[in-house]
């Protein structure tokens, strides 16, 4: 069983910035496609970034030239850079990876991330 794990959230004023990391139990990075997703009150979880087991990345368009994805496979390690950030940024962030071949997905417990002055 894959455990996904969070770190990084917090409180941080309007402009300023935090890095996610999500720890993985496992070595998976080679095999799945990791992505953060967000999810306000009141609304459903979507897609912030995503970044496949070759690099490739993508964004949602509320946060491209903002956020930045990446991951590191030596430390099981998937990171999200936020700079830039806005109240409507504020969220749960999870960690989510996905093999869709062998239809397997799994989610981190989620972290708060409140943007406010």
């Amino acid at each position: 069983q894959v455990q996904l794990v969070e770190s990084g959230g917090g409180l941080v004023q309007p402009g300023g910035s935090l890095r996610l990391s999500c720890a993985a139990s496992g070595n998976i990075l080679r095999f799945y496609t990791m992505a953060w997703y967000q999810q306000a009150p009141g609304k459903e979880r979507e897609l912030v970034a995503s970044i496949t087991n070759t690099d490739y990345t993508n964004y949602a368009d509320s946060v491209k030239g903002r956020f930045t994805i990446s991951r590191d496979t030596t430390k099981n390690t998937v990171y999200l850079q936020m700079n830039s950030l806005k109240p409507e940024d504020t969220a749960v962030y999870y960690c989510n990876a996905r093999n869709v071949l062998i239809r397997s997905t799994y989610w981190g417990q989620g972290i708060q991330v409140t943007v406010s002055s």
